[in-house]
């Protein structure tokens, strides 16, 4: 993520919001607002649904640094926990939606 965003925009790992993963494995909401086993699609499905212009980006997450995974960039609305908070809750809306 470059500079130029700093302050704009925050990085989302699916670890962020799964309520699967421990605090100490990453996760940073809490467990009644986060999301069982999120998915990259899903998170740019519900950034999209939130206006928040996500970008996917190759990069595994620091703590698994031997997996290759994804991450997406999106703009923070508000603080970075608020953001992962609407991401998670639009989740669960799309999940119930299908």
């Amino acid at each position: 993520m470059s500079r130029e965003y700093e302050g704009k925009r925050i990085v989302v790992y699916p670890n962020y919001i799964d309520s699967r993963k421990t605090r100490k494995l990453g996760r940073k909401i809490s467990l009644e607002d986060a999301v069982p086993n999120p998915k990259i699609d899903e998170i740019v499905r519900a950034a999209e649904n939130l206006a928040l212009e996500p970008q996917v980006e190759e990069a595994s997450y620091p703590r698994e640094w031997w997996s290759t995974d994804k991450r997406v960039v999106v703009l923070k609305r508000g603080s970075k926990l608020n953001t992962l908070r609407l991401i998670a809750s639009e989740i669960k809306r799309l999940r119930e939606k299908y």
